[in-house]
């Protein structure tokens, strides 16, 4: 497995047998060996190198799984060191969240940590629990599609556990006109600028479907950003500039100079939903975030 993988970094069996100091046909023999004993080709040859196979893409994530268990095991038991912390969750872009991920890394102690925090759209949420060893998810969906969701929870093997609902605030500069608004309607957004994102999902449905029933249409002016930090210095630089968001901790809000405002118009409900495999079972460090998690969306909540 750890030839396969090598040769599947390197793209090539030269390369890969430098880098592993092993004669290159004895690597080329163990390899081919591997997939007889398999019964599947790992790698597509060609005078360019060696590609994997869609086999062989499945093949080097569960062997890449397994190398790095033992690991952890020659780690704990033949060096005596204490078990690493490990932690990862794949979450939307949301900053109670986020909040909460920042508390909950307060909670490490001395020993060695691997922490992965992804922020991402929900159908790569679903995939890193499946296929990329994530152990947490968050998906966010609107409460309409709950039926879609729960199915294709059930279908994959996947335990989920409510953990907020929301109906979407706006978020602004304090100096932007909207600001000052006692109330704001939809028809009031029209003259200014949306910061959105393009990569809705909802299992069985297409995009197009998604992003119609998700984006409303009151703005012709769109930005569409993929991480939280453009967010913030485009609502920080521009007075003009509206985001439709789950309700904000007033810590962040202070922080950017931003004003959080409820739509009277807006009345769809948004839930936000933690997910896991069935037989995972939660660590210590799962459990603190959780607790980090239901604190920061209790502070976040619209007064």
């Amino acid at each position: 497995m750890k030839y396969a993988v090598e040769v599947a970094k390197e793209g090539s069996i030269n390369k890969a047998s430098e880098k592993l100091l092993i004669a290159q046909p004895n690597l080329s023999r163990s390899i081919k060996e591997l997939e007889s004993d398999l019964g599947i080709s790992i790698f597509a040859r060609s005078a360019k190198g060696m590609t994997l196979t869609p086999e062989g893409e499945e093949f080097i994530n569960y062997a890449k799984k397994i190398l790095h268990q033992i690991y952890e095991i020659e780690m704990i038991y033949k060096t005596g060191k204490p078990a690493k912390q490990l932690f990862s969750i794949s979450v939307p872009r949301a900053s109670y969240i986020a909040d909460a991920f920042a508390k909950f890394s307060n909670y490490l102690d001395d020993r060695s940590a691997s922490v992965f925090y992804n922020e991402t759209n929900n159908d790569m949420v679903i995939r890193n629990i499946l296929e990329n060893d994530y152990k947490l998810g968050i998906v966010r969906y609107a409460s309409n599609f709950d039926k879609h969701f729960k199915l294709m929870f059930e279908e994959k093997g996947l335990r989920h556990e409510f953990v907020s609902e929301f109906k979407y605030v706006l978020i602004m500069n304090k100096d932007s006109e909207l600001a000052k608004k006692d109330e704001i309607k939809l028809n009031d957004l029209a003259d200014y600028v949306e910061i959105a994102h393009a990569d809705p999902y909802v299992p069985t449905l297409p995009v197009a479907t998604v992003m119609k029933e998700e984006m409303v249409d009151v703005s012709d002016k769109r930005i569409f950003v993929f991480e939280r930090g453009s967010q913030f210095d485009l609502l920080c630089n521009n007075n003009k500039i509206f985001m439709w968001v789950s309700p904000i901790p007033d810590s962040l809000l202070e922080r950017y100079n931003l004003v959080q405002k409820e739509c009277v118009d807006n009345t769809k409900v948004y839930k936000d939903v933690l997910i896991y495999k069935n037989d995972y079972n939660m660590t210590k460090l799962d459990k603190i975030f959780i607790s980090e998690l239901i604190e920061s969306r209790r502070k976040s909540e619209v007064k």
